[in-house]
């Protein structure tokens, strides 16, 4: 049998005619002499009406002794009928049976942890199905975007001998004797591309070791890095709104039926175009204080703090201006305010937070120098060896960023949580299976 896709089955062009599809049975009920299965696979459902007097004597017995994940063959008509999921149902005329699953052990009503302990399994679900297809989708735009912009995609390494945001966040591992570290971004490296590609970006999983229990945070997570020469911050700023606008734009216009099918109404995203609101970090710990928020000038936000502060939003919005003190010692002091940095982060609304946090860099030798030196311990020349070698040969100014890929799939899709805006998450307490 020459097998076609349930999604080209279920197209008027098929309707009336014998095709055969293949996939795994995701619902089936009794009716008499008949079988309703409903079978699924990678482009959608398909009720198959199973009568004992249209098939075989095999069939009809394979088709009854078939439970819920089974993987089987059908061949039949297709008609069209109302009650069935998508309007189209096929009429079996031959049903056979690849592999007879055993009793399938999720069912409705279970806990989040079983369904974690089982998301090798779970990941068959319609929810997860679809969110990584939009995940899919959102990672082709992505690099279509940076393409469109004449970025070159690299790779880094991903075990490194120095950190990036901090020592108290790092993966540390035993690398033949000597100590070393799961990246937590891929920004050192990327910078060693712009004198050579002059705009390059990343795609790469990173790593932080943050006792954090909260619905955005992931111990293990995709993150889309960039750098550019000769990107002034304002320049950076701008590159993340059109980029995050480019992005939505097309899962909109594209797949607005996915989008529907988490409740996100594809208007909602068609509406993501800039300029985005921007708001200096003094304003933000204003608001906050005025809505009762205790927050004091020199305080990171929490996700409590961005929910109070995107809760009631529906684009995205920079915050910018943030105290160099809270920030890395990469990012470039404000020539109006040594306090503060050119940096922005950019909280995604209705309450998701930041997506992406980026900065004009740090490129002139005693600037970056001093900064290691100011930093709580002081950072070691010799580790960042390398890394400060950039400045000595043929330093430009330049700037980047990096966005959370599931921080930007939970924002687009409007989840709970981020661990369903991954396959396997990994979270403080989990990394099983």
């Amino acid at each position: 049998m020459a097998f076609i896709q349930i999604s080209e089955a279920m197209q008027p062009a098929k309707e009336g005619k014998e095709v055969s599809i293949r996939g795994w049975i995701h619902r089936k009920r009794t009716a008499g002499k008949m079988l309703f299965i409903v079978l699924r696979d990678a482009s959608g459902v398909m009720q198959c009406a199973v009568k004992q007097d249209k098939v075989d004597a095999n069939g009809w017995e394979n088709a009854g002794k078939a439970l819920i994940e089974s993987s089987v063959e059908v061949k039949g008509i297709v008609k069209k009928d109302e009650r069935a999921p998508g309007g189209y149902e096929l009429e079996a005329a031959k049903f056979g049976v690849t592999n007879f699953s055993e009793i399938f052990p999720i069912s409705k009503d279970q806990s989040t942890e079983f369904l974690l302990d089982v998301r090798h399994l779970w990941l068959r679900s319609q929810k997860l199905t679809n969110v990584m297809k939009a995940r899919d989708f959102a990672q082709r735009y992505f690099r279509d975007f940076f393409q469109t912009q004449g970025f070159w995609e690299v790779t880094p390494p991903i075990i490194t001998k120095s950190g990036c945001e901090g020592g108290s966040t790092l993966f540390e591992l035993d690398y033949f004797g000597e100590k070393a570290y799961l990246t937590q971004s891929g920004q050192l490296y990327l910078e060693a591309f712009i004198t050579a590609l002059e705009k390059a970006y990343i795609f790469a999983p990173s790593f932080r070791a943050e006792p954090s229990r909260t619905v955005k945070h992931l111990t293990e997570y995709w993150h889309l890095e960039m750098e550019a020469a000769y990107y002034g911050n304002e320049e950076n700023i701008k590159f993340q709104e059109e980029m995050v606008s480019y992005v939505c734009q097309k899962i909109a216009k594209g797949h607005p039926g996915l989008l529907q099918f988490f409740g996100r109404d594809p208007a909602d995203l068609l509406a993501i175009k800039p300029p985005f609101d921007r708001l200096d970090y003094d304003d933000a710990i204003a608001f906050l204080q005025k809505k009762g928020i205790k927050k004091e000038w020199g305080d990171d936000f929490g996700a409590e703090d961005e929910q109070a502060l995107t809760g009631h939003l529906k684009r995205p919005i920079f915050i910018t201006g943030y105290p160099k003190k809270i920030k890395a010692f990469y990012m470039k002091l404000d020539p109006k305010n040594p306090e503060k940095v050119l940096c922005d982060d950019l909280l995604a609304p209705e309450g998701h937070g930041e997506i992406i946090g980026g900065s004009e860099r740090i490129w002139e030798l005693d600037e970056l120098l001093r900064r290691m030196k100011e930093q709580d311990p002081p950072l070691d020349e010799k580790d960042y060896k390398w890394y400060v070698d950039l400045r000595r040969y043929g330093s430009v100014p330049h700037s980047g960023f990096g966005l959370g890929m599931e921080r930007f799939v939970k924002w687009i899709l409007n989840l709970d949580h981020i661990r369903d805006a991954i396959p396997f998450p990994r979270v403080i307490n989990r990394c099983y299976p």
